[in-house]
């Protein structure tokens, strides 16, 4: 027992006299022990077991890991900056703590080991732009993507018109371009089904509305009322229903809001759904044109802290509301960050209010328009940049694309990280994205815009102006950075159909032959770091999210077949098997 007590007292005092002393064990244990008048050999003898105890000691000290659960025998894309790829990782308090192979983390002492069973793992994807909110709010209402004629889209109201909310009646998602007769649809048949009821019917890119006139009366729209930055249509001195942009704003402006309660099951709805699909973190460009208000962020931040929501939120806020943020300024939490607003430049393509350098070509003389004077543009960059905060600009058109970049240089700064953005860069004059790559500006783009476009874009733009248009692979060429969102509810959820979309330049059904512009596609790397790693680069949360690294949170997917490998035309139907935020799993498909 003397023995052992001088022979810790020696491993946890420091040497008299040499580090080397019989392995820290001190004069009065070698005088206890009488290793002084012991022959060599005896010695020796004492000291190998008392080196080998030292290192067993020492080993263990060194080598005790533990994780809350180990993931192995998977294909696990890291999205790293060497895009490495492992087969194992361990996760601790919600965190990634190791990557590596199965024999790497052998050595971790786990609560639970999770067999992958050879299927494949990335990080959770992003969607860096959709309207997270208005999806929910709309899961409700009637919807009208796949009508093929504005009859259709009228039995359509007809067949569900029970799911009025409260006094009106809401639908979304026509596309006249998809319609047989390519043209704008006449409230006069929505009048006669619905003379009492107000309808309000947003399109697909919620850039215009058809309303009938009992919404009109009740918004006080006439003839003789002028709007700024939108278009209330007229034919033969009538209102034909018809309302672009800041028009549609004015519908909104009158309708009752939703309850507190419906509230909270739209955004608990559109996690739900957004899980389903693999994805963990979103961007929310906003609702009814403008960004997230204030009143719906803090119900977020509520719902997060409660448990009730989980989903990792970067809200654009609305710049009507800016005072707000000079006075509490930016919000950051594990689960919530705003630190950025959202402005609108012009409309959309499809609806032909982005605004263009040259006329449309489809419809001689109409330029589109801007949705705000320019000096009204620039004055909101000067004072977003004042605060430190991030801009983000909604720019379809070349010509508003090219104010927005010429503004952008005025305040942003060479040196700093700005992170300011183009929402959409949908269409661009080649001589203009010099500005990118001068300013660091990030492209946040929807490629599955481009499939969605590609029937009648040429249409809006003709043969040389459309090669200007949705140039992904340019864009990226840059900066080295290019953020892939959805704009769900304008396209689907499901974000392996951006990703095929942005690989493949082709929709579902193969078409076209020879691909839509494929000197724009994006490879299955540049893709799924688009999707990922840049995307999160883009809402400020690149430390935190984005890849499978140690420190990151273990927001991660798991996917019955491998999207960087298989044919391409398989990709936008892989099955999700599971989606995992902080760790724990919030989806499996069954």
């Amino acid at each position: 027992m003397k023995f052992l007590k001088y022979f810790f007292i020696g491993l946890i005092s420091k040497p008299a006299n040499s580090p080397l002393l019989w392995i820290g064990v001190r004069s009065e244990a070698k005088r206890t022990l009488g290793f002084e008048r012991c022959p060599i050999h005896i010695k020796i003898k004492v000291f190998i077991p008392i080196l080998c105890l030292t290192l067993l000691f020492a080993g263990c000290k060194n080598t005790s890991k533990t994780a809350d659960q180990i993931y192995y025998n998977g294909k696990v894309y890291t999205v790293d900056k060497d895009f490495s790829v492992a087969s194992a990782f361990a996760v601790s308090n919600g965190k990634i703590v190791a990557v590596g192979t199965d024999n790497d983390l052998e050595s971790y002492d786990a609560s639970e080991r999770i067999d992958l069973q050879g299927k494949f793992v990335y990080p959770g994807f992003q969607d860096a732009h959709c309207h997270f909110y208005g999806y929910g709010e709309d899961l409700n209402k009637i919807w009208l993507t796949g009508t093929n004629s504005y009859s259709d889209a009228l039995d359509t109201i007809v067949k569900y018109k029970n799911q009025q909310i409260g006094d009106w009646l809401f639908g979304r998602g026509w596309d006249q371009n998809d319609w047989e007769e390519k043209t704008y649809p006449d409230k006069t048949q929505l009048d006669s089904l619905f003379p009492n009821t107000p309808v309000f019917l947003l399109r697909v890119d919620g850039h215009a509305a058809l309303v009938n006139q009992t919404a009109l009366n009740i918004a006080g729209i006439t003839t003789s009322t002028k709007v700024q930055g939108g278009i209330i249509e007229q034919k033969n001195g009538k209102l034909t229903g018809i309302l672009m942009d800041a028009a549609v704003d004015i519908v909104y402006h009158i309708i009752p809001e939703f309850s507190n309660i419906e509230q909270q099951n739209a955004l608990i709805n559109a996690q739900k759904n957004c899980f389903a699909v693999g994805l963990t973190s979103v961007t929310d460009a906003g609702i009814k044109n403008t960004g997230l208000k204030i009143k719906t962020i803090l119900l977020i931040d509520s719902l997060q802290k409660n448990g009730a929501l989980q989903m990792r939120i970067n809200a654009m806020a609305a710049i009507e509301e800016v005072a707000y943020y000079v006075e509490n300024g930016k919000i950051k939490t594990p689960a919530l960050s705003v630190h950025s607003f959202k402005l609108y430049a012009d409309g959309a393509l499809g609806s032909r209010g982005a605004c263009l350098l040259e006329p449309y070509t489809d419809q001689p003389g109409h330029y589109g328009f801007l949705s705000h004077s320019a000096s009204y543009l620039d004055s909101v960059a000067a004072k977003v940049a004042a605060m430190g905060f991030q801009l983000n600009s909604h720019c379809i058109g070349d010509s508003s694309h090219r104010l927005m970049l010429q503004i952008y240089e005025k305040y942003i700064s060479k040196t700093d990280n700005h992170r300011w953005r183009i929402e959409h860069a949908q269409v661009i004059n080649p001589s203009d994205l010099i500005y990118y790559k001068n300013n660091k500006i990030i492209p946040s783009v929807q490629p599955v815009h481009a499939t969605s476009d590609m029937y009648w874009a040429e249409d809006r733009l003709g043969p040389m102006r459309v090669k200007g248009a949705y140039a992904y692979k340019e864009l990226l060429n840059q900066n080295g950075i290019i953020a892939a969102g959805s704009d769900f509810p304008v396209e689907h959820i499901n974000p392996l159909f951006g990703f095929y979309a942005a690989v493949a330049r082709k929709d579902q059904k193969n078409f076209p032959e020879n691909r839509f512009q494929p000197e724009n596609a994006l490879t299955r790397k540049e893709a799924l770091r688009a999707m990922t790693i840049w995307s999160a680069y883009a809402a400020f949360a690149d430390s935190e999210t984005g890849s499978l690294e140690n420190g990151k949170y273990a927001d991660f997917v798991i996917l019955d077949e491998d999207i960087m490998q298989i044919p391409e035309e398989k990709i936008w139907n892989v099955k999700l098997a599971a989606t995992y935020l902080n760790g724990k799993k919030v989806y499996s498909h069954k």
